[in-house]
């Protein structure tokens, strides 16, 4: 990406810019929200690490990795319509 001071951009540069910035957050949200989730879900589903999950690990990180997202799919929506309610409230 060029140094190029943003006060000298375009409306169509800035906005390409945005854009761009915004696609690095998302990227770095799924990030996080993967390896987050790996983490809690394998501290919490398997307890002698091996070769292969057995079937009640098996069943133990499906659920865990399904209720993790509907967590962060809770909390992305009610965060999101938050900052939407603040921000027509100015």
């Amino acid at each position: 990406m060029d140094t190029m001071p943003t006060g000298s951009l375009t409306g169509a540069q800035k906005e390409e810019l945005m854009d761009q910035v915004k696609q690095q957050i998302a990227i770095a949200n799924a990030q996080e929200l993967l390896t987050k989730m790996s983490e809690k879900c394998f501290k919490k589903c398997i307890s002698k690490p091996g070769t292969s999950l057995d079937n009640s690990e098996q069943k133990c990180i499906a659920m865990c990795m399904d209720r993790y997202m509907d967590a962060w799919n809770l909390v992305s929506r009610t965060y999101s319509s938050r900052i939407q309610r603040e921000r027509n409230n100015m």
